[in-house]
C-alpha cells in the first residue's frame, strides 16, 4: 500500500472568461474532486487571487496537504515563464506585470505553477484525451477567439519567454481584417466564432446570432442555409491553410480543434481537409499517419492540463 505521505493527486485550476475551476486529480487521470465558481473580474485583482486561492486550499484541505504533488493554474495570456507573470491578456489587465505565481504561491505556502490556458488544454488532450497515443502534436482551440498550444517529446512546448503557440495571429488572408494584436488576417479573424457571426452580420442572415445560430441556419434547405453555408466554408479554408502550414513546419501526427465551434464540423471539416492536402506535401505524404480530428475533452481540458503539471516539470 502506498505510503499516505507520498504524493497522490495534484490539484488543477482553469481560470477562464467567466468562470474559476478547479479540481484535485490523482495520477492515473482520475477526478477526485471538483469546485467552481464565477470569475470576479469586475473587482479587481484582490477579488480574483483570493477566489483562486480559496478554491485551491478548499480542495487541499479535503484532501491532505502531505499527499498533494502541486499545483497548476491555467490562465489567458501569454506567460513569461521565468518570471511567472502574465502579460497581454485582455481578459486580465490587472494582473499584467504582476507577480501571480508567486504570490499564489506565497499565500498557499507552496510552489505554483502558471501556464497559458489553451496550453494546458493542449496538455490535457495529451495526458487523458484524444493525444494519449502521441508524445506530438497540436491543439487549436476555437472559440470567441482562437488559442493554440502545442506539446513536442510530451511536454508543452514554450518558446524562451514562454509565448509560443499563439497560433490564432498566424497570418491566413496577407491583406485581411485587422486584428486587435496589430496584424491584418491573423487566423482569429477569418475563422473563430467572432469571425463567423460578423461574416453572418455582413450577410443579413439574422441579428444578435451566435456561432451556434449560424450553424443551425447551415442546416436548412433555402437561400439563408446556402449562404451560411458559404460562411463555414470561408471559415474552413482559413483553418485548412494554418493547419498545411502547421503540418509543414511540425510533421506531428495530430491536429486536434476543440471549441464551440465543433458542432459546425460537418460545414467546415471538409473545406478544411480540402484545404490541407491542396497546400501541404508533407500533409499528402503522410497522410496515413497524420491525423487532424476533434478534440475530446472538451472545457475538462484545460483542468486536466493544469494538473498535470506538477507530475511533469519537476
Amino acid at each position: 500500500m502506498m505510503p499516505f505521505h507520498m504524493p497522490a493527486y495534484s490539484i488543477g485550476l482553469d481560470l477562464g472568461g467567466t468562470n474559476l475551476r478547479a479540481a484535485a486529480i490523482d495520477r492515473s487521470g482520475k477526478i477526485l474532486d471538483k469546485t467552481s465558481g464565477a470569475t470576479n473580474f469586475t473587482e479587481g485583482r484582490e477579488a480574483v487571487l483570493s477566489d483562486i486561492v480559496a478554491a485551491i486550499q478548499k480542495l487541499r484541505a479535503r484532501h491532505g496537504a502531505t499527499r498533494l504533488a502541486g499545483i497548476g493554474v491555467g490562465v489567458p495570456g501569454f506567460i513569461r515563464i521565468q518570471e511567472g507573470f502574465i502579460t497581454g491578456s485582455n481578459n486580465l489587465p490587472y494582473l499584467e506585470n504582476f507577480p501571480v505565481r508567486d504570490e499564489i504561491g506565497r499565500r498557499l505556502g507552496t510552489p505554483v505553477i502558471l501556464e497559458n490556458d489553451a496550453n494546458a488544454a493542449a496538455l490535457g488532450e495529451k495526458w487523458m484525451g484524444a493525444g494519449r497515443e502521441v508524445d506530438d502534436l497540436v491543439l487549436l482551440t476555437l472559440g470567441t477567439g482562437i488559442g493554440g498550444g502545442i506539446i513536442s517529446g510530451g511536454r508543452v512546448l514554450r518558446g524562451y519567454v514562454g509565448m509560443a503557440g499563439e497560433l490564432g495571429h498566424m497570418t491566413v488572408v496577407p491583406n485581411g481584417n485587422p486584428c486587435g494584436c496589430g496584424n491584418q488576417g491573423c487566423l482569429e479573424k477569418h475563422a473563430s466564432a467572432t469571425a463567423v457571426v460578423a461574416m453572418a452580420d455582413m450577410l443579413h442572415l439574422g441579428e444578435n446570432l451566435t456561432s451556434k445560430d449560424v450553424c443551425d441556419i447551415a442546416s436548412r434547405d433555402d437561400e439563408a442555409g446556402e449562404k451560411a453555408r458559404v460562411i463555414w466554408r470561408v471559415m474552413g479554408e482559413s483553418l485548412g491553410i494554418a493547419l498545411a502550414t502547421l503540418v509543414n513546419a511540425f510533421n506531428f501526427p495530430l491536429y486536434l480543434l476543440s471549441g464551440g465551434m465543433l458542432p459546425a464540423w460537418e460545414f467546415f471539416a471538409p473545406q478544411m481537409l480540402r484545404t490541407v492536402e491542396q497546400r501541404s506535401f508533407t500533409y499528402r505524404a503522410t497522410k496515413a499517419g497524420t491525423r487532424i480530428a476533434q478534440a475530446t475533452l472538451g472545457n475538462e481540458a484545460g483542468l486536466y492540463g493544469a494538473a498535470y503539471l506538477p507530475w511533469i516539470e519537476k
